[in-house]
């Protein structure tokens, strides 16, 4: 097992992404672009449920793993000549992903770019994470049972953190398991150097890029209301419309 087949089974969850972006645009959204997609697990499932989905990411190794029905698009996110023309109902950019971009003025950029891509009552999805925890150094173990009697053990750290700068460093380690016996170790399978962004810093760089309306989501559930509390450590959607 390769580190993109683990992450797809231990990290990401296509189906839950895929529901919670057709509740956050609220219609009949059928064309996808998936940002910094990876092995674009989300697009794939998008085309099982019968829509089209455009998935981007600068790595070439990653985007083989797209499978059949996916049109992949090899290239940096912030080339904003490799999508012109094209139009979205839905753009989504997921896996914490706006963390690569370090500057405001960068990330404002990039969500205007995306703005002018969405068709009309279209709606750009981002995640974050934050809480108590974010700038705390450490690490976190979860199990996924996999066919074959395999245990995969995933590892997510925190090894450095600067709550002034707001960079971070995490790492994703797996380690595969049969029987009790290691059969594979992926130490520093994914390493992450990022700016981790707050929610209220989103939402002001999406309105000042030309989104109308930001909204955050726990799950397909609906939008937080005035008044509802996030859980001390969180992971949301941000979702925002033209």
């Amino acid at each position: 097992m390769d580190r993109w087949e683990l992450y797809e089974h231990c990290v990401q969850s296509p189906a839950d992404v895929c529901d919670l972006l057709a509740c956050a645009h609220g219609g009949a959204a059928r064309k996808l672009l998936e940002d910094f997609c990876g092995s674009a697990a989300i697009s794939r499932e998008w085309v099982r449920r019968g829509g089209e989905a455009v998935a981007l990411d600068a790595d070439a190794s990653a985007l083989a793993l797209a499978g059949d029905g996916v049109e992949v698009v090899c290239a940096d996110v912030r080339d904003a000549d490799v999508l012109r023309g094209r139009s979205f109902d839905v753009i989504h950019s997921g896996n914490f992903s706006l963390g690569y971009f370090f500057e405001r003025a960068p990330l404002v950029s990039y969500l205007r770019q995306r703005a002018a891509l969405l068709a009309p009552g279209g709606v750009f999805a981002c995640d974050t994470y934050g809480g108590r925890s974010a700038f705390e150094l450490g690490a976190w173990q979860r199990e996924r049972f996999l066919a074959g009697g395999l245990r995969v053990v995933s590892t997510w750290e925190h090894r450095s953190a600067d709550p002034v700068t707001a960079r971070v460093e995490n790492v994703l380690h797996f380690r595969v398991e049969r029987d009790g016996e290691v059969v594979a170790q992926l130490p520093e399978a994914f390493v992450y150097a990022w700016r981790l962004w707050s929610l209220s810093e989103l939402r002001d760089a999406l309105l000042e890029s030309g989104f109308r309306t930001v909204e955050v989501f726990r799950d397909k559930s609906g939008p937080l209301r005035a008044g509802d509390s996030l859980e001390p450590d969180f992971s949301v959607c941000v979702a925002a419309r033209r």
